[in-house]
């Protein structure tokens, strides 16, 4: 009589699979410096879960890795395990010239090829200070390509954007290529998305012709559920070439890790969560490339 295996040993199995492969996998490097805003105007989505996971994980695949974080809550920061109490050199020094990127750059504890630009409570300010200022939207875009001009070592840039489309956001998404969306698996993520979409395409037309939707990664996704499954297909109908084919299941190492003032992979690197960001990291950079070789 043969014993047949249980969903959790399925799963364990699956796992561990997808963990073997991504041990083989090669992430291909970018052409050239890539700028990455991870961003939604709506909270409570995965964005500062996603952009320091991802981050991570392209930075212990060898890419050369920098996180700005320009939320003023200061998670990323946090999870990368770097210092962000006021007065520490932050983007908040960048954006008002007061310092230069290569000037608020720290290294983080948690990988050689990350660096971080930590976000202060005083990047709760900035947005009125910047109103004043001329070319208030190119700020952050050209602290990056002056960075750039001498740094060319860099792969990847993300900028963490603050749940809102303020001009911290719009800073962002005037310096980056292309903007990766996380969205919860849930209805009301949705109707967010066209808000986006809609600031995206104004920007493109007035502010970065580049910009484009690099993708949307699902995350909180319940296999459980029929909201998720219905979600994930509706999204897939409608943007059949953005949305990534990872999803980020719900996990309470999630959730845990940045109290511990860490990413998934230092907190849980062999668990389900972690194999999922390695793989929204590789579909990632291989879709930038991708493009890249089709653009010549």
């Amino acid at each position: 009589m043969t014993s047949s295996s249980t969903p959790l040993a399925e799963q364990i199995a699956a796992v561990a699979r997808a963990r073997a492969e991504l041990e083989r996998a090669v992430f291909p490097r970018p052409a050239k410096p890539t700028v990455l805003a991870v961003a939604n105007q709506k909270g409570g989505v995965g964005k500062t879960t996603s952009a320091v996971n991802l981050a991570v994980a392209l930075a212990e695949a060898g890419m050369s890795v920098i996180v700005i974080d320009s939320d003023p809550q200061g998670n990323a920061s946090t999870a990368l395990g770097v210092e962000h109490r006021s007065g520490t050199p932050s983007t908040y020094d960048v954006l008002t010239g007061e310092l230069t990127l290569a000037e608020c750059l720290v290294q983080s504890p948690q990988v050689e090829m990350l660096k971080v630009c930590p976000a202060t409570i005083d990047l709760s300010g900035a947005e009125l200070e910047l109103a004043a200022k001329t070319q208030r939207e190119f700020i952050l875009h050209q602290a990056i390509t002056d960075h750039l001009a001498v740094n060319r070592h860099v792969d990847v840039i993300l900028v963490d954007c603050p749940p809102s489309l303020g001009l911290l956001t719009l800073n962002a998404l005037v310096s980056a290529d292309r903007v990766v969306v996380p969205i919860q698996a849930e209805y009301y993520a949705l109707e967010g998305l066209s808000m986006l979409i809609q600031t995206i395409n104004r920007i493109r037309e007035y502010l970065n012709p580049r910009l484009t939707i690099g993708a949307i990664l699902l995350t909180m996704f319940d296999k459980r559920t029929n909201l998720s499954a219905e979600v994930a297909a509706e999204l897939r109908a409608y943007f059949p070439d953005i949305v990534l084919d990872t999803v980020i299941p719900r996990s309470v190492k999630l959730s845990e890790a940045p109290s511990f003032g860490t990413s998934i992979f230092g907190h849980d690197p062999r668990g389900v969560a972690a194999v999922a960001y390695k793989k929204a990291a590789l579909e990632l950079a291989q879709r930038i490339a991708k493009v890249e070789e089709s653009n010549g």
